[in-house]
């Protein structure tokens, strides 16, 4: 938390932020052990951009900007796997003469910085970018996709039981959500990242990821760990049962699944959005 203290210090200098409001959110953030940057950015007390700037002042670091507005060839794509830049918010821009230049949106977390320069055996020279800037470039040059904003309420329903995902996408879209929909866990996690669903459901076992890796890899990304999962299977006894809660889904549906309970479980998950207890 020292570190992110000279952060408060030149948000004050710049302008951006009060001694009061840099001391309030410090506070915050210690009491709930959250991030200074993510709290700051949780409370919108700051923008991508103005965070972004305080950083690279406070590293002596350039700034890099519009990551999508470039090309990227494999080789230097294959420097980074898509998990680790998700993870932590990563982007490789360029490969030549052994180095490696990266964008990274906290230099504060220089550990992963260490960590693949001793993988690759590359010098890796650092710039910082925006989440939004990173994020954006992981989902078009790894995903294929564009990162969408959901117009209303959105759920992701990720089944490859075909019969299953189409009765819960007609029962929500009859309740007037917005519904997308994926036949796997690993199509389900790129939605995940490319559409920001406000809730998701999930079938138990699937191709490629089961319903626990996909909840486990969207618990690993911090724009995303905090949305709703709820698990849908056939009955599962109380054992396993206290597992599934253990394990961190919101909540679970028992197959075949009841029209009823499924909105009323939505329903919920979207209270739990509305009234942001994902701070705390």
């Amino acid at each position: 938390m020292e570190q992110w203290k000279h952060i408060g210090h030149i948000l004050i200098q710049n302008g951006t932020l009060s001694p009061k409001t840099v001391a309030r959110a410090l506070a915050l953030s210690q009491k709930y052990n959250k991030r200074f940057g993510w709290t700051l950015e949780k409370l919108q007390l700051v923008t991508d951009d103005e965070l972004a700037s305080a950083l690279a002042q406070q590293y002596d670091l350039k700034m890099v900007s519009k990551l999508t507005t470039f090309s990227y060839p494999p080789e230097v794509l294959q420097t980074v796997t898509c998990e680790v830049a998700l993870q932590n918010l990563i982007f490789p821009l360029k490969v030549a003469g052994g180095n490696l230049l990266l964008a990274i949106a906290d230099p504060t977390r220089m550990k992963i910085v260490e960590t693949l320069a001793v993988n690759s055996g590359l010098r890796i020279s650092v710039r910082v970018a925006t989440k939004n800037d990173i994020y954006a470039a992981i989902c078009k040059f790894y995903l294929g996709k564009t990162v969408q904003e959901p117009a209303r309420n959105t759920v992701l329903v990720v089944d490859d039981e075909r019969v299953t995902q189409t009765h819960v996408r007609d029962v929500l879209a009859a309740a007037d959500y917005n519904v997308l929909v994926a036949d796997d866990g690993l199509e389900g996690f790129k939605a995940v990242i490319s559409e920001k669903p406000h809730v998701i459901l999930t079938d138990k076992v699937m191709p490629k990821f089961d319903g626990f890796s996909l909840l486990a890899s969207i618990r690993t990304i911090p724009e995303i760990q905090s949305v709703p999962v709820i698990l849908m299977s056939g009955k599962l006894t109380p054992e396993e049962e206290m597992k599934v809660f253990d394990t961190g889904f919101f909540d679970y549906i028992p197959k075949p699944i009841n029209s009823i309970t499924l909105i009323s479980r939505v329903k919920r998950a979207f209270r739990y959005n509305d009234q942001k207890y994902d701070f705390f």
